[in-house]
Order: C-alpha cells, then sequence, then structure tokens
C-alpha cells in the first residue's frame, strides 16, 4: 500500500507566495520518494468560514465544498503545511480549512514548511503546531523556517532555496515518512 502525503498551500490571499514555495516543496517531496505525493491548493477548494451546521466530528457533511475538502484530506497519511506568518500566527484560511473537518485528520503526521521575514515563520509555525495536536495529529518537531522569502523566488515566481531550507526539508520528509507508517496502525484501529 502507498503512503500518500499531501503537500497543503496554507494561505488564499491573491498574490501570495505560498504557491512557488508549495511547489518546490511538492517537487522536493516527490523525489524524496517516500510517499504518493498530491498538492493541495486552498484557494481551490473555496471554504467559507465553518458554514457546516452539524460538528465536523459526526462527518454528517451537507455543503459540496465540505465534501470535496474531506474526500481530499481523509486519504492521506501525512501532511506538508505551507504557511506564511500574518501577524505572529499562521493564515486564517489555514485555520479554517483544519477546522472545517475533525476525524479526516486523526493520527496522520504533520510537518510545517513556514515562510516568513527574519523568524522565517517560526512563531506562526508555533501556533499552527498546537492546533495540529488539538486535532488529534503529530506534529513533528522538524520544521522548515524560509527566513526573508521574498529573496529565494526568481523572476519567473520559482523558489529556489539555500541548501539548509533543502536539507531541513529532506529531513522532515524523512520523518514525516518514519511517523505516517507508525501511525498507520492507529488509524487501522
Amino acid at each position: 500500500m502507498t503512503t500518500k502525503l499531501s503537500v497543503i498551500i496554507g494561505s488564499t490571499r491573491s498574490g501570495r507566495a505560498g504557491v512557488p514555495v508549495a511547489k518546490w516543496a511538492y517537487s522536493e517531496a516527490v523525489s524524496h520518494g517516500a510517499f504518493d505525493v498530491d498538492l493541495l491548493d486552498l484557494a481551490e477548494f473555496n471554504l467559507p468560514l465553518l458554514d457546516e451546521p452539524k460538528h465536523p466530528r459526526l462527518q454528517q457533511y451537507e455543503h459540496e465544498h465540505t465534501k470535496r475538502w474531506s474526500a481530499a484530506i481523509g486519504p492521506a497519511d501525512a501532511f506538508l503545511f505551507v504557511t506564511p506568518e500574518y501577524d505572529y500566527f499562521t493564515s486564517a484560511a489555514l485555520v479554517n480549512a483544519l477546522q472545517f473537518l475533525s476525524v479526516e485528520w486523526h493520527y496522520k503526521a504533520a510537518g510545517i514548511v513556514s515562510y516568513g521575514g527574519i523568524s522565517g515563520g517560526l512563531r506562526a509555525t508555533q501556533e499552527l503546531r498546537q492546533l495540529i495536536g488539538n486535532l488529534n495529529m503529530m506534529a513533528i518537531p522538524q520544521t522548515v523556517p524560509v527566513p526573508f522569502f521574498s529573496k529565494f523566488i526568481n523572476e519567473e515566481k520559482i523558489f529556489v532555496p539555500e541548501q539548509p531550507v533543502i536539507d531541513g526539508l529532506k529531513l522532515t520528509v524523512d520523518e514525516l515518512a518514519k511517523w505516517s507508517k507508525a501511525l498507520k496502525s492507529l488509524r487501522a484501529n
């Protein structure tokens, strides 16, 4: 059975940098070879603010956008969230997308690539890790902060990071592979 990793673009803002950063992370994860990888863009799901009338743990979704989101998230064994840092926090769109579901997240490994200014999005990462844990995912300790991210996006809008960022992502994907396999038995029960 193939292990599936979903790389999630965690911003929906116009002009967002998450797309080139996530495309790079996706490409690196595919090259790594441990996962069947897909790239999910929150903007394409167009999730409104928590509009389901029933609690997500019941999985009794009424809206088509929620059913599509659930169908995209459910089969994954692990996640790599690509998040900006907005006002020392992760994006509201990503928080909303996470809170839209419940059971689909359980017992799955999660890693984070963050981008921002001098901190590289580490404050957003810390907040996001707490939410991930509250949703019953395993937030791995390895994260990939990208400080001053804009200087690594070239004129063709391609993200070309320095070697420490590349090495950090490889380590993160290595750990996601280990954790996702270890957590499979919990999901089977």
